[in-house]
């Protein structure tokens, strides 16, 4: 049987998804394309047809996360959900564990530090739209300075981090918490 004209395109989703997943759990040296490929069902031959090496993979694996998060984001903007149930769902002990979503900006801020320019520049641009969806969610009664987009941006990515980094569950917890009443409308 032959190919459907999208299994090329179906492939490379399956194989970002795994790579998001897997990158956002154990940062880049601690995931093999080995490991990525038998995550998404495929063998790593595959691999070589969509990506010419695991710097590029990782670079796309975090636009398709944050492309993953934007969409979120988006229903928020676009439904009756409140920006207040965005922030507490963002700042959660569920978002902490990273099993239904996993934000590249706070779960790979520490790893993509010591990436290449590359890689560094997919994540800028990840964060220039989330600070600009921050800004234009319309439960606000107005838009949002860019100062005070990027300062929530900055409180819910960085206390999302660090609550990650941290061992104590109720001072996470308190840490989610605090980040929650410090985000702005």
């Amino acid at each position: 049987m032959p190919w459907t004209d999208n299994h090329k395109q179906v492939t490379r989703k399956r194989i970002l998804d795994s790579a998001a997943r897997l990158f956002a759990h154990k940062g880049y040296d601690n995931v093999s394309i080995n490991e990525v490929m038998q995550d998404a069902g495929l063998t790593r031959g595959a691999f070589y047809a969509h990506f010419g090496s695991k710097s590029e993979l990782y670079a796309e694996s975090i636009i398709t996360a944050a492309t993953n998060g934007s969409d979120s984001l988006q229903q928020f903007s676009s439904s009756t959900q409140s920006f207040d149930y965005l922030i507490k769902a963002y700042l959660s002990q569920e978002h902490r564990a990273g099993d239904e979503m996993h934000c590249p900006l706070a779960f790979l801020v520490t790893d993509v530090s010591q990436r290449d320019d590359t890689v560094r520049n997919v994540y800028t641009q990840a964060f220039k739209g989330f600070v600009n969806r921050l800004s234009t969610i319309k439960q606000n009664p107005k838009s949002l300075s860019t100062e005070t987009a990027l300062q929530n941006a900055v409180l819910m990515i960085g206390g999302l981090a660090i609550a990650r980094a941290i061992n104590e569950e109720a001072l996470a917890e308190q840490l989610l918490n605090a980040c929650q009443q410090g985000v702005k409308l």
